[in-house]
């Protein structure tokens, strides 16, 4: 099935290309959006882009770990599981994807509400919007969420408008080095799966911390990149979950995933 290569290709490095975006892509206005603001959920949604979304992905709350959440994905009912990639019109939709790293933090979110409770909260990376629709519905006092994928963006509109949400604001700007944001917690799942993407992050997450003492949490199934990356020595696992059979399927054999607390001791610079 094309869409089950898309997949692979994503698991293998998710993938060169796509990172590079995230290295250079600076931010700045597409597809009519402004670089973040809030929408109300119905409006500011081009209808061209929402009906192809709406007509070609599937609403589920099954086969994850978060039933709580319902997402529109791409399942092997839709069109697009079959059809050649290059058939999609808007970019490959890393969104469409519950990754596995994302469903361990919504569900910690979900289970241990106290994380995000009156907590102002960044969601890095959001891509379907799970995780921060999680802390919303825990009780989060602010959340933003971040994607450079404007596509993503919209999806997590509609993914608001399911769960009964107001859409919390979105920036599709790449934040990371930029300057260190005042979150009382950031959020990121799946995000390591190249090298120097990971340093970067490495590195802002660094100055996040050090500036604001900013709490940060990591979802990752336990990736290669993830794991021989450097960071890895200075995560504290926090929690482990067993993964769906569906998810597993989907992603090669993996069969858990896992929320880490990042906690860089004192000692590293911010070089």
């Amino acid at each position: 099935m094309a869409f089950r290569g898309w997949k692979r290709l994503l698991l293998l490095g998710r993938q060169d290309p796509f990172a590079k975006v995230w290295r250079s892509r600076r931010g700045g206005p597409s597809l009519r959006w402004k670089r973040c603001c809030h929408w109300s959920a119905g409006k500011s949604l081009d209808p061209e882009v929402r009906a192809f979304l709406e007509e070609n992905t599937e609403v589920t709350n099954s086969g994850h770990l978060t039933p709580e959440i319902r997402l529109r994905l791409l399942t092997p009912r839709c069109r697009f599981w079959r059809e050649k990639p290059d058939l999609w019109p808007y970019g490959d939709p890393f969104w469409a994807i519950y990754w596995p790293g994302g469903q361990a933090l919504s569900r910690y979110i979900l289970d241990n509400p106290h994380v995000v409770k009156g907590r102002s909260v960044l969601d890095l990376g959001s891509g379907c919007g799970a995780t921060a629709i999680a802390a919303v519905m825990s009780g989060a006092s602010q959340v933003l969420a971040n994607d450079i994928d404007p596509i993503a963006g919209m999806a997590m509109i509609l993914n608001c408008e399911l769960n009964h949400l107001n859409p919390f604001p979105i920036t599709i700007k790449n934040i990371i080095n930029s300057e260190a944001g005042n979150w009382d917690l950031i959020v990121l799942g799946d995000m390591f799966y190249d090298e120097q993407l990971a340093d970067g992050l490495h590195h802002w997450l660094q100055k996040c911390i050090r500036i604001h003492q900013t709490e940060v949490l990591i979802g990752d199934p336990g990736r290669h990149q993830f794991l021989s990356h450097s960071i890895r020595s200075q995560l504290h696992k926090v929690i482990e979950y067993s993964l769906p059979e569906c998810t597993r399927q989907e992603n090669y054999g993996l069969t858990s995933s896992i929320v880490w607390s990042y906690q860089p001791s004192n000692s590293l610079e911010d070089s």
